[in-house]
């Protein structure tokens, strides 16, 4: 199951990470690009055969991030569970899955902000938190110079995971 989960968690971050930079049209390093590219193109590209893009996003991406949430999560209940239980677990597995790595970028843009800020990875992780950061910039002011902003999405992410438990039943 560990090798199932580590795989899974893999593609679905690069698939998910695949739509949010063409959904929101930040243009990655190339480094980054290819890796998500050469990673997720076996499923993307046959897919866009069914499920075009349409209004700007890469629909392909998001149901390929859902497909294969949907394939691990049925190999962990395969046994004695019906599909639609399967369905309901991995749909609440794909939304957990979009909160973490909203999380990650933004634990990623802090660390590079303390330890690095001028790396060549931070004006694209900068780029990709942006449209989350952006409403909160509006409420919470700068205290000391400081920006807060990074830490009140992180906060309102974690509200969103308890809520999302307390929605699909809880662990």
């Amino acid at each position: 199951m560990l090798i199932v989960n580590t795989i899974a968690g893999l593609l679905g971050a690069v698939l998910l990470l695949r739509f949010w930079m063409q959904a929101i049209r930040v243009r990655p390093p190339s480094s980054v690009a290819q890796f998500t590219f050469q990673l997720s193109d076996w499923l993307v590209r046959p897919l866009r055969r069914i499920v075009p893009g349409v209004g700007g996003f890469d629909w392909a991406s998001l149901i390929g991030a859902f497909l294969i949430v949907f394939l691990a999560t049925s190999v962990m209940f395969i046994a004695g569970v019906s599909w639609q239980v399967v369905l309901l677990m991995a749909f609440q597995r794909f939304l957990e899955w979009i909160l973490y790595g909203f999380m990650a970028m933004l634990v990623i843009e802090a660390i590079f902000s303390w330890v690095n800020p001028h790396a060549p990875l931070a004006p694209f992780i900068r780029a990709l938190n942006e449209p989350l950061l952006r409403p909160i910039r509006r409420v919470v002011p700068l205290v000391g110079n400081l920006d807060l902003s990074l830490l009140v999405a992180l906060i309102l992410l974690q509200i969103a995971q308890q809520v999302l438990a307390m929605v699909f039943g809880g662990r």
